[in-house]
């Protein structure tokens, strides 16, 4: 089975959600949220990650960047949108087609980066385990 490598910047609170999931899952969109955007490469992820959500009191001024694998034929669904840059590239996955897309992602959702904000001062939910053991794993 062929699969693309997708990346998504998130702050605390998706990033609780998905380790709800035991890694398998991003959340539901909010209502005012009508896409779902992976985005394609890492440096865009990181830029949003360590430039936007670190500036986000909603993200608890954290940023992460996931990485996931999704089954190409899933991945070839969506159109991809340039929003800015030559790698400003995103996959618009339509906020209803989410739970479909979650089915085709392959293995677990990794965390391979963090950025904290100057703002940041505690976290507002407890971490769990899952989350400190993932991002231990993923140091070395």
């Amino acid at each position: 089975m062929k699969t693309k490598t997708l990346y998504r910047p998130i702050g605390e609170k998706e990033l609780i959600l998905i380790a709800e999931s035991d890694f398998k899952k991003f959340p539901p969109r909010l209502e005012w949220q009508p896409i779902f955007y992976p985005v394609l490469n890492e440096l865009y992820a990181c830029e949003i990650a360590s430039q936007w959500n670190t500036k986000d009191e909603f993200g608890n001024y954290l940023g992460f960047v996931t990485a996931f694998e999704v089954t190409e034929e899933e991945f070839l669904k969506y159109k991809i949108e340039n929003v800015g840059g030559s790698h400003h590239n995103e996959l618009w996955v339509p906020s209803e087609e989410l739970e479909t897309f979650n089915k085709a992602i392959v293995g677990e959702i990794d965390i391979i980066k963090v950025f904290i904000g100057e703002k940041f001062k505690k976290a507002m939910h407890p971490i769990p385990k899952s989350v400190i053991d993932k991002l231990r794993n993923n140091e070395n």
